[in-house]
């Protein structure tokens, strides 16, 4: 989905010829389908293009944006977005590796623009009421692991990154999902960021 036919004729161009995808007619979207949104910026139009895909059935979505400011960010947060990419950085080879990561429930953020979201992040943490997430706050373990999946790493790597084995970093992660009744990693790792975990 695009918001203009040239990008979205593009994108499909791109990712036609390569055999890890597989592009879903609009009759043919499951709750596994990864959406990708190509948008000017993470603005309205593109959140409407992600509610759209929502209603047809899709529950990933990865989006395609020229630029993306704070209010961005935290937009994508809230829309549930698994992936963004930069449109500069958006070649097939970069696409095909960020929708396999959020097909396999990770979250794909660029370096630079998880740290302003870390920053964003704990700015709206300061305004919760601090009883509130005295009850419901992450370990430090589960907020590392959040973080890694956050940048893109799977179990494997995070496992190897932080010394645990794979079992412990699964586990952090359904503990995570279970108390906060999250659906996956991502969402796991949106969630933590809106209210200012991570």
């Amino acid at each position: 989905m695009a918001s203009d036919p040239i990008s979205e004729a593009g994108i499909v161009a791109a990712l036609k010829k390569r055999a890890e995808v597989w592009i879903a007619a609009d009759d043919h979207v499951a709750a596994q389908t990864v959406a990708v949104v190509v948008a000017e910026g993470m603005d309205e139009e593109a959140a409407s293009l992600l509610r759209s895909a929502r209603a047809k059935g899709s529950r990933r979505a990865v989006v395609v944006v020229s630029e993306v400011d704070d209010e961005g960010l935290l937009r994508a947060v809230d829309c549930e977005v698994g992936g963004l990419v930069r449109r500069r950085e958006a070649t097939a080879d970069r696409l095909v590796q960020v929708i396999s990561s959020v097909a396999r429930g990770a979250g794909v953020v660029p370096p630079d623009l998880l740290g302003r979201l870390l920053r964003l992040s704990h700015l709206r943490g300061r305004t919760q009421d601090p009883g509130e997430a005295r009850m419901h706050r992450l370990t430090r373990r589960e907020e590392e692991v959040l973080k890694l999946v956050a940048v893109g790493l799977d179990t494997r790597e995070i496992a190897e990154r932080l010394a645990y084995s794979e079992r412990t970093v699964k586990n952090d992660l359904a503990a995570v999902t279970d108390r906060f009744h999250l659906r996956n990693r991502s969402h796991a790792v949106a969630y933590a960021i809106r209210e200012g975990f991570i």
